[in-house]
C-alpha cells in the first residue's frame, strides 16, 4: 500500500520529457500563466461557484494539448484533497444562513462556501501539477532563477524537492523491512513506530551528507547551471496573451449567465 501510493513520485518529471506543443513552450511563460490562473481563481468571493466553472477550460485544454494522463493527475489531487476538506468542513456548521435554493432545496452559505473552497482547490492544484508535468520541477526552478529570484532560494527549493524523494526512498526501505519482520502482528505498535522514525531520521541525514559530498567532489559551488537555452517565441506570446485575455474575461463577466441567456433565446 505504501509503495503503491508513493513509488511513482517521480512520474511527474518523467511526463515533462514528452514532446508536445505545451512541453515546447518556454518554462517562464507556463509559470506566469499558471500563477495568473491561480491568483485569478482565488480572488473570487467565498460564495462564488458559477463564476469558477468556466476556469475548468484551462486545465482541460492543457490536458488535451499536452497528452498528460488525466487519471494520474486526478488521483494525485484526490490524495491531497483531505487538507481542503479539513479547511472547509466546518463552514456548514458556522454559516447556516440560507442564501439560495437548488432544485427546491434550501442551501446555506456554509455549504456554498465549502463547495467553493473545494472547486478552487481542484483548479489550483490541478494547474500546479500540470505545470510540473509539462515543465519538470527543475525547469520551474530554472525559470524562477531566470526571472530574478535569488539563487539561494531557488537552490533551497530544488534541494527540498529532491530530498523528498530521498526521504520517501528511505521510508519505503524501512517500512518494507518492518513488514518482513512483523510475524503475527508483532512490531506494529507505537513504540516500534517511534524507533522507526528515529532510524529514518539517521538514515536520511547520512544519505544527505553522502549526496552533498558527492556534489562537492563534482565541482558544485552553490550555483544551478542548465544547458537549456531559454527563448521567447511567437507561440509563447500567443499562449500568454490568450491566457490573460480569457482570464480577464472570465473574471469580469458572468460567463455562465451569458451562456444561459443565449441558450434560452435559441430555444425560445
Amino acid at each position: 500500500m505504501f509503495d503503491n501510493a508513493y513509488f511513482n513520485l517521480g512520474y511527474l518529471d518523467t511526463l515533462s520529457y514528452r514532446d508536445t506543443v505545451i512541453h515546447r513552450l518556454d518554462p517562464r511563460t507556463k509559470l506566469l500563466a499558471t500563477l495568473a490562473f491561480i491568483v485569478t481563481t482565488v480572488s473570487f468571493p467565498k460564495h462564488e461557484i458559477a463564476g469558477l466553472l468556466p476556469f475548468l477550460l484551462f486545465p482541460v485544454l492543457i490536458f488535451s494539448f499536452s497528452d498528460v494522463p488525466v487519471k494520474f493527475i486526478l488521483k494525485k489531487v484526490l490524495l491531497v484533497s483531505s487538507f481542503a476538506v479539513f479547511i472547509g468542513i466546518f463552514n456548514p456548521l458556522l454559516d447556516r444562513q440560507i442564501i439560495t435554493s437548488f432544485f427546491g432545496l434550501s442551501v446555506s452559505g456554509g455549504w456554498v462556501s465549502f463547495f467553493s473552497i473545494m472547486l478552487k482547490f481542484v483548479l489550483t492544484i490541478t494547474s500546479a501539477l500540470l505545470l510540473i508535468a509539462t515543465t519538470s520541477f527543475p525547469g520551474v526552478c530554472h525559470a524562477l532563477q531566470k526571472m530574478g529570484m535569488p539563487e539561494i532560494f531557488v537552490s533551497q527549493l530544488l534541494f527540498l524537492y529532491r530530498y523528498i524523494f530521498v526521504l520517501a526512498e528511505e521510508s519505503m526501505k524501512i517500512v518494507r523491512a518492518r513488514d518482513m519482520r512483523s510475524f503475527g502482528g508483532k512490531g506494529l505498535g507505537i513504540k516500534p513506530a517511534i524507533n522507526l522514525f528515529g532510524t529514518l531520521f539517521l538514515h536520511t541525514v547520512e544519505r544527505a551528507e553522502r549526496i552533498y559530498q558527492a556534489m562537492l567532489s563534482r565541482g558544485f559551488t552553490g550555483r544551478l547551471n542548465t544547458s537549456r537555452t531559454y527563448c521567447f517565441t511567437i507561440a509563447d506570446a500567443l499562449f500568454a496573451g490568450l491566457t490573460i485575455i480569457f482570464l480577464y474575461f472570465f473574471r469580469m463577466h458572468d460567463v455562465v449567465g451569458i451562456i444561459g441567456r443565449v441558450s434560452m433565446r435559441m430555444l425560445g
